[in-house]
Parts: structure tokens; sequence; C-alpha cells
């Protein structure tokens, strides 16, 4: 089967085209390989890609109408697409607002319009995240609950990435499941998440900012079982006059992230040297996962948990940074 994902070298999308790629099928990867963090980990990931056989890479913004039609056209045997791309980060949509609504939605909206030209296609796959729950306080976090009350520009934009995948399941048929990350960590992951900014500031002697004393929770999920949820789901296409469906992948525990700290200073060997700040507004408090329809329709059952993750990643940061000080 030949398959579209998209962010392919980002941090979910290189390991969901590993496993694609382990089972035998045809991967095209397309990325834009934007400078939101350092561009020569999203290489990292790529040169290891490309030294597999079945997959082919094209550099491109999802957002470029001409590009992504153009793609498809060239590839009308694409059977499936996993749409991945994204402009992450909850805080930095405060600071960019734009990109988000162009690379979110847009792109969003230009992944769907291309998916109408796939004659082939079975289901298109994408990411929505656990921050469109917002301000919502019932626990744990279930698909049925109301989704309306965002508390950031990235929350929005994923929101109306679902709204768009409803309507157009309901217009045209399009097959589609979109999947509600929580909190997904692990090696090769992005330098812009807590784990991995705690991770380079307690190495270098730094400070890191605690939230609420590090009281904040969130319902870490590690790379193996997202990746698991995700080629589960991809497998089994909603059916019915309006084939749509969003499902939650967590690792159904909420934990502190003071937990996360103490874990990531005995992996390291080193202190962290700590300071306290008020919650900023576009953070939850809490973050937990109901896991029940992703289990029912897929076996899904997360494995990994924190204290066995963690290690996992700090052994792949240790010699990611001792290449990275060499080079």
């Amino acid at each position: 089967m030949t398959i579209l994902l998209t962010g392919a070298a980002g941090f979910i999308g290189y390991h969901v085209v590993e496993a694609l790629l382990a089972r035998g099928e045809r991967v095209i990867g397309v990325d834009d390989l934007n400078a939101y963090y350092d561009v020569r980990l999203k290489l990292a990931r790529l040169a290891q890609l490309e030294a597999k056989q079945g997959f082919a890479f094209v550099r491109a913004d999802v957002a470029d109408r001409a590009v992504m039609h153009e793609l498809v056209r060239r590839h009308s045997d694409i059977e499936a697409i996993v749409h991945l791309a994204a402009q992450a980060g909850v805080r930095h949509s405060l600071i960019d607002p734009y990109a988000y609504v162009q690379s979110n939605v847009m792109g969003h909206l230009v992944v769907l319009e291309a998916a109408r030209l796939l004659p082939r296609l079975r289901h298109l796959v994408y990411a929505s995240s656990s921050s469109v729950y917002g301000a919502n306080r019932h626990l744990p976090f279930s698909e049925t609950d109301r989704v309306d009350m965002p508390l950031s520009v990235y929350a929005a934009t994923k929101r109306a990435d679902e709204l768009l995948s409803h309507a157009y399941a309901h217009l045209h048929g399009l097959p589609q499941s979109g999947l509600r990350f929580f909190t997904v960590y692990g090696p090769w992951g992005r330098p812009d998440m807590a784990y991995f900014s705690f991770a380079q500031a307690i190495m270098a002697g730094e400070p890191i900012t605690l939230y609420d004393g590090g009281r904040l929770r969130r319902d870490f999920t590690y790379i193996d079982d997202i990746v698991a949820g995700v080629v589960g789901c991809l497998d089994r296409p909603p059916a019915g006059d309006a084939p749509v469906r969003l499902l939650n992948i967590g690792n159904h525990r909420s934990e502190p992230v003071n937990r996360l700290v103490q874990l990531l200073e005995r992996e390291l060997g080193r202190p962290a040297v700590m300071r306290e700040a008020p919650r900023p507004a576009a953070d939850v408090e809490e973050t937990f996962a109901s896991v029940e329809s992703i289990a029912a329709l897929t076996g899904f059952a997360p494995k990994t948990t924190l204290e066995e993750g963690i290690p996992r990643f700090a052994a792949w940061f240790k010699a990611w940074r001792a290449s990275s000080e060499e080079s």
C-alpha cells in the first residue's frame, strides 16, 4: 500500500514512518523542514528514513495547494494519508498566531482537498490534540466531552481541523479519523516540549521553570504507544454515510510534572535548578485520557509507564547531545 504521510521529519511522523516501512508499506513523506526548532534534528530523522527501502521524500509546505495537488495527481495510487504536519506548540501560538492558522487550518484544508483527488483513498488519519478539551474539567477527558472552550490559538486550530473533517466526511464521504494525542514523549522528541527542554537545562546547569510548583498533571504518553494507536487506527477506516470519528490516544495515567523532573534528575545524574511561576493562561491544570474508544476499535493498550519511558529518552538524549557537541 502507498501511504502519504505529512510531517515525516517531525517527532511522531518519523516514528510512524519507521513502523509503516517495517511492515512493508511504501511511504511518501512530506515536510517543509521549518525552523521552529533545530532543523538538524529534523534532518537527522530524515537521514534515518532515507536510508530505508520504500521511502520517498518531498520537501513541501502542506498549505501550498498547487504543490500538494500536483503531488497527489502524480501519485494516484495513494490509498491512505496520515496527516501529522502542523505548527506545534501551545505557548508559541500566543506569539505567532498567523503561522498556526496558515499551517494548521489552511494546511488541513489543502490536505482534505488533495484527498478528494485520490480515487483509491481508503482512509485519512490526522493529528488533533488533547488541547481541544481546553477548560473542560471532566476527567478523564472523553471524546463525548464539550470542546468549545479552547485556551490557546493552537487548540482552536486543532478543533477547527476536526470540524472541517466532519464537514468533508458528511459532504464527500471521505473516511477520516482524528487522533487526539496526549503529551507525547520519547527518543527523537521535540526540543520545545517540557521533558526535552528540562533535560537540556539540567545538563547545562540552567534553571527550569515549574508552573504551580510542578503540580500540573499530564497524561504522558510514550511514542511507541502513540505509534501503535496510529497504525491500528489506520488499518480500520470508518464506514457509513458520514465516515468520521475522533479518538483519544493517551497513557490513561495523569502524573505531576514534578515526577517527570525527578526521573530526569535520576537518569541524567544531576539535580535540577528549579524556579516557580504561576500557570500560564494557555496551560490547563491536568490532562487525562479516556482510551476506551480506541481500545474497543483496535485493542489499544498503552504499555509504557513514565518510569520506563524516561530512561529510554534519557539514554537517547545523552547520545544525541554528545554527537551534537562533536559536530
